[in-house]
């Protein structure tokens, strides 16, 4: 039992190694750019350690892409609490803020512009739904049980919002000026979800 789990730690700490090496790797010089080889060399592992983690290279983005929208969910649930927000409509509102402000982060960007290219649509979405869709549908629910929000069947609303956000990330993580498209993403959005009020 002891080597087993001395074995099942080693593969828990190559694989840690490996997502954290190309995670600075594709953020650096994207994804066409940096080689399997490139990243076994970096994370001082042989390439069947690799293989044995991921299938391939495009298998490996993916776990960093999760790993860096779990910390966005977390990133944004945590700003959300620290302003203090107890209207449920207020805590909406900057939460929505939160994660267009982490669509100016220069590895926030550089995942969001490579993730649809790299993956494909439907599985850039699907990771989406998966981190952020609980944190947006909760939000929702609290605003319309709070009567800020009219009720509205939750669930194509939570959809869609996220869609929203998520284009409104691309819009910044694409602009020549994304500070001032941050803005503007931000105005839109703003305007959106008000005229969810129960009292538009």
């Amino acid at each position: 039992m002891p080597s087993v789990n001395r074995h099942t730690q080693r593969s828990e700490r190559t694989r840690a190694q490996l997502v954290a090496t190309a995670r600075e790797l594709f953020t650096a010089g994207g994804y066409s750019e940096v080689s399997t080889e490139e990243v076994v060399r970096t994370a001082g592992v042989t390439r069947g350690a690799l293989y044995h983690q991921f299938a391939g290279k495009q298998e490996l983005f993916r776990a960093v892409l999760e790993q860096v929208e779990d910390e966005l969910t977390q990133r944004v649930a945590a700003t959300v609490i620290e302003t203090g927000a107890t209207d449920p409509f207020a805590a909406l509102h900057a939460g929505i803020a939160a994660t267009l402000d982490a669509s100016l982060d220069p590895e926030v960007v550089r995942f969001t512009n490579l993730a649809p290219a790299v993956l494909g649509w439907e599985a850039w979405r699907e990771l989406g739904e998966r981190y952020g869709l609980g944190l947006v549908r909760a939000s929702l629910q609290a605003a319309m049980d709070a009567g800020t929000l009219a009720r509205i069947p939750v669930d194509p609303l939570a959809q869609i919002l996220l869609a929203a956000l998520e284009e409104a990330m691309l819009y910044v993580a694409r602009a020549h000026e994304p500070v001032r498209a941050r803005a503007e993403a931000g105005d839109a959005l703003g305007r959106l979800v008000d005229g969810l009020r129960a009292d538009a």
